[in-house]
């Protein structure tokens, strides 16, 4: 038998040069980057099956099953038009108003879900992050992933309502994709922060509820940005979603945009996404100790 090193793996071979046996070596020393995308790949079955089991998990004995994903927007939407829309007369920048807020509430929801879902993460496969190894990245991953199909729903509500109201999505639609990836940076960032947090001090889980309903407030999702003061706008962009909700409005139902408030948006999303992974690659080694 010879042994011959390869990455960070041992083959194993014997005298005619056929593989037996591939070992993998867990270095403690080894400086880790932010962020290791072979390493995600290589474990990239283990992120569908986490995600395929979350989806399973928060619908199981539903009557309405992913419908759920459908009906909340929904009825928020009314709620948000016959108050804000109706009574208080507030602009929706020439657009109907049920749709200028649906086009907010459902990137929101996936932002609210993906954030919530990824801080517990860890602490919910605790059994997992103490026993196995894997790239511990992959649990609030996972999680943010199954919270996609919740968004795909949720903007084929949205376009079902745009034919509903006898509008078309606008040319710039082809944009949505690349907004979409930016609001996935921008929760990525945020969840995995958490998630790390939270491992050790458990009252993020208490605090983060309370938070979100403030950020919620804090978002162009019942008002146009340009409601907001001129001198303050800077400062109000620093909220990733605020800039994320003006594009999606834009590309969809072709709004005014802000361009300065989406930029500054757009890297306050790539800075928490930084943030966030530097902050989780410092604590990881801690979990299995801590959690």
């Amino acid at each position: 038998m010879g042994l011959s090193r390869e990455a960070d793996a041992i083959i194993v071979s014997d005298r005619t040069g056929a593989q037996s046996a591939i070992v993998t070596i867990i270095d403690p020393s080894r400086k880790r980057g932010l962020f290791e995308p072979s390493e995600l790949w290589r474990y990239r079955e283990v992120v569908f099956f986490l995600a395929w089991r979350d989806f399973k998990v928060k619908y199981r004995q539903t009557y309405l099953g992913i419908l759920w994903a459908m009906l909340q927007p929904l009825v928020a939407m009314s709620v948000f038009s016959i108050f804000f829309g109706k009574l208080a007369g507030i602009s929706s920048n020439g657009a109907p108003y049920p749709l200028f807020v649906l086009c907010g509430l459902v990137p929101w929801s996936f932002f609210s879900r993906a954030v919530a879902s990824m801080t517990g993460s860890l602490v919910r496969n605790q059994e997992l992050v103490k026993r196995v190894y894997f790239p511990r990245l992959i649990i609030p991953i996972s999680t943010m992933a199954s919270c996609l199909t919740d968004m795909l729903v949720g903007f084929a509500l949205l376009f079902a309502a745009m034919l509903a109201f006898g509008s078309w999505p606008a040319p710039q639609a082809v944009f949505l994709p690349l907004f979409v990836l930016v609001m996935a940076a921008s929760a990525t960032g945020v969840g995995v922060a958490l998630s790390a947090i939270n491992v050790r001090f458990r009252d993020v889980g208490y605090l983060l509820p309370f938070s979100l309903q403030i950020l919620l407030f804090m978002t162009p999702i019942v008002y146009p940005a340009n409601l907001v003061p001129q001198l303050w706008r800077p400062l109000y962009s620093l909220n990733p979603m605020v800039g994320t909700v003006e594009a999606i409005r834009w590309s969809v139902l072709g709004t005014p945009a802000d361009w300065l408030m989406i930029s500054i948006s757009t890297l306050s999303s790539l800075a928490l996404l930084v943030a966030g992974l530097t902050i989780f690659s410092k604590s990881e080694r801690a979990f299995p100790d801590l959690i």
